[in-house]
């Protein structure tokens, strides 16, 4: 099919483009450049760039650095782009390309400078104006960091608050369910359905408090190093006022790095961010782990509790009904910590005083984020909040558990009560009959010794 095109130049020359786009030479270098995956940077990555093209104008405004009314046109035309449904279209680099993102920073510059132009009624230059007082390799660090922190606050904070709000809203309804406790798999001591799945919101309270801790990183901007660090070619003032405007538009308290040069040549912030999000993806996997062996059989397995049928689970076998959203939530936790794996070695490719693998960074670092963030909201209100205990599941093997006996370590000592474990494995009694008749205890005595509801309170007794 024919379409339309026109002739756009760059400092290597002319280029045909089509004739609609918004972009210009350097991103249709890239375009032909880059086939390599056919996905794209992600949209927040995106947002967050065209934030940086917006603040920055106004910033340069102020000080004195470009007209005021080129900055508002560039700065009003950013914030449009931000809102505009076909947003992606126009920015249709490849995230395997050049490693200092230059290409997806000069896509944003063009396309800035296309609608600016057509906006002020004069010509905006992408890298003379849009561009001022900037460089790909202090911008794309920047935004990296500005869109990780933005997403992880507005974004995945909230979803794992909610999660923890649900795991403490189902215990609390769940007191009064026991339940054999499991170590290796195997029958161990008893504890609460609410001891147990109070736990999970512990380790997520946890988890939030390790995130919270590298997020000071986060909010520390590359921007004012420009090409190498030193600053060149910007405003000594505009790294400050930059941070400021962005952290009143934001609500975020950015701020600008004491020294330019880790922050262009390294992305350690990132790779702890991205260990962070591992850690809280192994919770997520933990907790999905546990939902699915509680929830297994319902007939052959441990059948604990069932969750809710969401949708046929087998094109074969009728009636099967599989624990979905755990399986979804493992299964972005394995991607989760192999995007990490993946950030880790990029941030080895710090090179001097550039990283070169930073649009990789970028997608992967944002991937975790937003899968989490999701994983987490259905784990909440599609799977711990739905589902219902299974009460003979629970007590039948409760109290037929010859673990039990460990109450009476300190009475009988760990030998004599390893041998009425032995004999009540061994002849399928109950613990009680057969301690009855090995030990000199009553069955009031012992009754109370091997209660489960009191065995779940810890102690001596």
């Amino acid at each position: 099919m024919s379409h339309t095109t026109r002739i756009v130049s760059d400092s290597m020359g002319d280029l045909e483009i089509d004739a609609n786009a918004l972009y210009g030479a350097q991103t249709q270098r890239a375009i032909d450049n880059f086939p390599v995956s056919g996905q794209t940077m992600p949209r927040r990555f995106i947002e967050a760039l065209l934030l940086i093209k917006e603040v920055a104008a106004l910033t340069n405004a102020q000080l004195g650095c470009i007209d005021e009314d080129m900055a508002k046109a560039i700065a009003s035309v950013s914030a449009a782009l931000r809102e505009r449904d076909d947003l992606m279209a126009h920015f249709p680099v490849d995230v395997f390309q050049t490693g200092s993102g230059t290409s997806s920073n000069m896509n944003a510059n063009e396309v800035i400078a296309t609608l600016a132009t057509e906006a002020l009624g004069g010509t905006v230059n992408p890298n003379d104006h849009v561009n001022f007082g900037q460089s790909s390799n202090d911008v794309i660090p920047s935004a990296i960091h500005i869109s990780a922190a933005l997403t992880v606050s507005h974004e995945l904070i909230p979803s794992v608050g909610r999660l923890i709000g649900i795991i403490e809203a189902k215990a609390d309804q769940l007191e009064g369910y026991y339940k054999t406790g499991r170590t290796h798999l195997m029958d161990a001591m008893p504890v609460s359905l609410s001891q147990s799945i109070r736990s999970w919101g512990d380790q997520l309270r946890n988890n939030l408090t390790l995130l919270e801790g590298v997020l000071p990183g986060v909010r520390m901007l590359a921007l004012g190093g420009t090409a190498v660090g030193t600053g060149i070619n910007t405003h000594p003032e505009f790294a400050a006022a930059f941070a400021t405007r962005l952290s009143e538009m934001t609500g975020i308290d950015f701020k600008p790095a004491d020294n330019f040069f880790p922050l262009i040549g390294s992305q350690d912030a990132a790779v702890a961010l991205s260990g962070q999000l591992k850690a809280l993806a192994v919770s997520i996997m933990k907790i999905a782990n546990d939902l699915r062996w509680m929830n297994s059989g319902p007939l052959a397995g441990l059948g604990e509790i069932s969750l809710e049928a969401l949708q046929p689970g087998s094109s074969i076998m009728p009636g099967k009904v599989n624990p979905v959203i755990p399986e979804s939530a493992a299964m972005v936790a394995a991607q989760v910590i192999g995007n990490d794996t993946a950030i880790t070695i990029g941030g080895q490719s710090g090179n001097f005083e550039l990283n070169v693998m930073l649009p990789m960074i970028a997608s992967n670092l944002l991937s975790s984020t937003t899968i989490l963030g999701n994983a987490a909201r259905l784990l909440a209100d599609s799977a711990i909040a739905t589902f219902d205990v299974n009460k003979e599941a629970l007590s039948e093997p409760l109290h037929r558990n010859p673990i039990l006996v460990t109450a009476l370590n300190p009475v009988i000592g760990y030998a004599a009560a390893a041998e009425i474990a032995k004999a009540a494995y061994r002849e399928g009694r109950p613990i009680l009959d057969v301690a009855l008749e090995q030990t000199d205890l009553s069955r009031e005595e012992l009754t109370q010794y091997l209660d489960p509801v009191r065995l779940t309170e810890g102690g001596l007794f």
